[in-house]
């Protein structure tokens, strides 16, 4: 019986290892706004790394405007993933980090960020995301997202 139940554990241990070690490489294109006393809008590209099946490292850029003057936002957050190979459907994800902006001629600040989102299929090499959160003000961000997975996991 136990040489049976091995065999078995056995067999299945590859797919596990699988399963563990889903990584990706993802670029993210869209536009994002902060609402508060001076409201940022603009557009933002974002770098991440799923470094495990369900955990992400994102940094986020965007470029924009607040009160008609130019600004930049930088956002680095670490995110847990809920459905991370799903390749229909949606997947929900909460992020927690640290948000910075700048703009000419005045102080930079630093905020906590803190985000909820949904994205398509996370899945498949690409598909849309959504992010409702904190940053400074009421953080909200929606795009495309393009990925990359290891070769075995057939990149659909």
């Amino acid at each position: 019986m136990r040489s049976a139940a091995a065999a078995v554990l056995a067999a299945f241990l590859p797919l596990v290892g699988h399963a563990q070690q889903l990584t990706a490489t993802e670029l993210s294109l869209g536009a994002a706004a902060v609402v508060s006393h001076r409201t940022f809008g603009g557009a933002e590209l974002a770098l991440a790394r799923r470094a495990a099946a369900d955990t992400r490292v994102a940094l986020a850029l965007a470029a924009g405007t607040v009160a008609g003057r130019a600004a930049a936002r930088a956002q680095l957050t670490v995110q847990l993933l809920v459905n991370s190979a799903a390749r229909s459907g949606l997947g929900l994800y909460a992020g927690l980090g640290a948000a910075f902006n700048a703009r000419p001629e005045s102080p930079g600040e630093g905020f906590l960020a803190v985000l909820l989102g949904f994205e398509g299929a996370p899945g498949r090499t690409r598909a849309w995301y959504v992010e409702l959160g904190f940053a400074g003000g009421v953080r909200v961000a929606a795009g495309w997202r393009l990925r990359w997975f290891p070769r075995w996991w057939g990149n659909r």
